[in-house]
């Protein structure tokens, strides 16, 4: 009896034993699960902290070289404001010159506007006058014509009228002897003809030409009018002598020699001579004093 229970207790002592190290070999095995997750987190963490400290780095530096550019930025701001002041300068002097352009451009087309009322009030004052010149030149043409009317069926005078000029073409003959500067009494009488028309002619000038044909002079006339130049010089003198006798100013007077050097027509033939032997009496504008 005392065996059996001595067994018994044996028996129960075993399995407490046997109990208790299965509870003991159980925490054990937890704890060791419990450490293999802690290892596996710790593990996890570290990488975390790894690429935590990496992007951190990288954060460091993008905040750096913002903060760099930040600073560039703000001096180039910095230096756009006093450029933008100094192109506010230089735009308010060239609107300010422009503006004093504008001012200087309106008046001189004032003034000139007011130059051009005065120049075309000016045109058409002198247009009339010309007109008037013109009116008066035809007029005196007209008259020479109605005047000399017999002096110009006979073939002596031609009286041409051409932009103002007119001109009294007298052959030689009419006025003068060959060889002989003095304007003979017939050729006075003519002469006189029109001088009382050029006496009512103002404002013009008054030109006596001597032309000569070709023809040489020989002999004792020599001594007088060595050559054509002398003679058409004292046959158009003697005729701007007496239209000065006669009243016209002679200030308006002028006597031009051409000898044989302009002739009007053929010196081959004795027509053509006869042309060239003449004097021409020609109305011109007066010149500015």
């Amino acid at each position: 009896m005392v065996k059996r229970l001595a067994y018994l207790v044996l028996v129960a002592c075993a399995s407490c034993a046997l109990s208790g190290c299965l509870v003991a070999e159980s925490k054990y095995l937890k704890k060791v699960e419990e450490a293999d997750t802690l290892s596996k987190d710790l593990s996890t963490l570290q990488e975390k902290y790894q690429a935590l400290t990496a992007e951190n780095a990288t954060l460091k530096a993008q905040l750096a070289k913002a903060t760099g550019e930040a600073a560039g930025l703000g001096k180039e701001k910095e230096k756009l404001i006093a450029d933008n002041r100094e192109l506010e300068k230089v735009l308010k002097a060239k609107s300010d010159s422009l503006s004093q352009s504008v001012s200087d451009l309106r008046q001189k087309v004032a003034d000139l506007e007011g130059e051009n009322g005065r120049l075309r009030a000016e045109i058409a004052s002198t247009q009339k006058a010309k007109e008037e010149k013109v009116k008066e030149v035809s007029k005196t043409y007209e008259d020479l014509l109605d005047k000399m009317k017999s002096e110009i069926s006979q073939g002596q005078v031609t009286i041409s009228e051409l932009k103002g000029k007119l001109t009294v073409n007298m052959v030689d003959a009419v006025l003068f002897d060959s060889g002989r500067a003095e304007v003979k009494p017939e050729g006075l009488q003519v002469l006189q003809k029109v001088v009382d028309i050029l006496t009512e002619v103002k404002d013009k000038a008054i030109r006596i030409e001597g032309h000569t044909d070709n023809v040489q002079i020989v002999g004792n006339l020599t001594k007088k009018f060595p050559t054509n130049w002398e003679l058409s010089a004292a046959r158009a003198i003697n005729v701007a002598r007496f239209l000065q006798s006669r009243g016209i100013d002679p200030q308006v007077l002028s006597a031009v020699a051409y000898g044989e050097y302009k002739p009007v027509a053929d010196n081959g033939t004795e027509e053509g001579k006869a042309k060239n032997r003449r004097i021409e009496i020609i109305l011109v504008p007066k010149e500015a004093p």
